[in-house]
């Protein structure tokens, strides 16, 4: 196989026994591969990927490979690939992969064309760039795509923005839709993936510093979890009146992002919009104080507006670039402003990833089935997939509950006895 662009394929071994030990942990996708190797219900399907290349996703790709399927990995963020990880998917699975940590945005949409030459019949996506690129650019091959996935919030929020305008020219699934997901996922996963990157990064004590978390969705929740647990006093902030009510009802000091902004030593924003963190926010920031990210883009910091305030700028640790400002205080930007679980640490737990892959796996066995029947919109994760998911994963734990009897099935279902 020659046709791929990944840093060293001497890194592969290494590479190999990292995603064999990410596989450990991954046991309700290893369900599915033992499946879909005797079935082989994605004969024949070519599929383009754009995700995050870690362990995680290559042990989806093996399954994917497993049930037939041609695959092709891109990566979805210049800084989230593991090079080790692409070598040893390209030099021992044969799976064409184009990524590489740290490629510029020019290889970066440059990797995304490659990908997209595959002429995929099914686009997976963590983001939408992939999806974003075929519908600008490559529309000649749209006639060959029955349908796709996407992972994540953000992507999810721009794929129903092509649906409602009439743009979106196949069925996609939003994985990011299921419970097995997003409440494990983000919540979890990225809870604790994002205090590993700040803490990588950094090398700071969080006990006793203000950490102040923009967004109080599923990814919010977890991090402002992991970072009480850490010993630090979260501040919340919020646009939505119900999301900023739980948070307050949770226990956490919820402000307008202006007023945190001020008494703030840690900042992350996850909220998947643009300039969460602004120029009113710099200009009254403590010095030293330290700016990250977890949203899927790195647009929540208006990295543009803390240059212009800027008289110089250096790296000061890897990941870790400090911003002079010129009234002389200093802010410390994380991970250029990127995904900074990804950026400076190794993303999710392979434990958690096992039910969003899974996930994954499972709704493109769907949507191979079902794609005739769909429209051109965004699909839920189907609830007997998510339900399936989280059986098996109770079963790989050893975990049983109960089953409802009949009488109580009847019960449930009947209207005429009252108290």
């Amino acid at each position: 196989m020659t046709n791929f662009d990944v840093k060293d394929l001497k890194l592969a071994e290494g590479g190999r026994r990292r995603i064999e030990w990410a596989a450990r942990e991954m046991p309700v996708l290893r369900q599915i591969r033992e499946r879909f190797e005797k079935e082989r219900p994605l004969a024949g399907i070519r599929i383009s990927a754009c995700l995050h290349v870690t362990t995680e996703t290559a042990n989806l790709m093996q399954t994917l490979q497993a049930g037939g399927a041609e695959v092709v990995l891109t990566a979805s963020n210049p800084l989230s690939t593991q090079d080790d990880v692409a070598a040893a998917l390209v030099s021992y699975s044969e799976i064409p992969v184009f990524a590489i940590k740290g490629e510029n945005n020019t290889v970066y949409y440059k990797h995304i064309h490659a990908a997209l030459d595959h002429k995929p019949h099914l686009t997976m996506d963590d983001g939408a760039d992939l999806v974003s690129v075929l519908h600008k650019e490559r529309r000649e091959l749209l006639p060959n795509v029955i349908g796709g996935t996407e992972e994540t919030t953000t992507g999810v929020i721009r794929l129903r923005a092509m649906a409602a305008d009439g743009a979106l020219a196949f069925p996609i699934i939003a994985v990011n839709d299921a419970m097995t997901k997003h409440f494990f996922d983000n919540r979890y996963g990225t809870g604790q993936s994002t205090i590993d990157g700040i803490i990588r990064a950094t090398n700071i004590l969080l006990a006793g510093k203000n950490f102040v978390v923009a967004g109080y969705g599923w990814c919010g929740r977890g991090l402002a979890m992991r970072a009480r647990g850490m010993g630090a006093n979260v501040i919340v902030t919020e646009v939505d009146p119900l999301k900023a009510l739980e948070a307050v009802m949770d226990g956490y000091r919820v402000m307008p992002m202006k007023e945190a902004a001020r008494i703030g030593d840690v900042f992350c924003t996850l909220t998947g919009d643009i300039n969460v963190i602004d120029r009113p926010h710099f200009e009254v920031m403590k010095d030293g104080a330290i700016i990250s990210n977890s949203g899927h883009f790195n647009v929540e910091i208006n990295i543009p507006a803390l240059e212009e305030m800027s008289s110089s700028k250096r790296l000061v640790r890897p990941f870790v670039e400090e911003y002079e400002l010129k009234d002389g205080r200093h802010i410390y930007l994380l991970g250029e402003g990127r995904l900074i679980n990804l950026a400076a640490a190794e993303g999710h737990p392979a434990s958690v990833m096992d039910m969003s892959f899974a996930n994954q796996a499972l709704s493109v066995e769907y949507m191979v089935k079902h794609a005739a029947e769909l429209k051109k919109q965004v699909y839920s994760v189907p609830a007997e997939i998510d339900s399936e998911i989280a059986r098996l994963k109770l079963a790989a734990m050893g975990v049983e509950i109960d089953v409802l009897t009949d009488e109580q099935v009847h019960y449930l279902n009947s209207w005429e006895e009252g108290t």
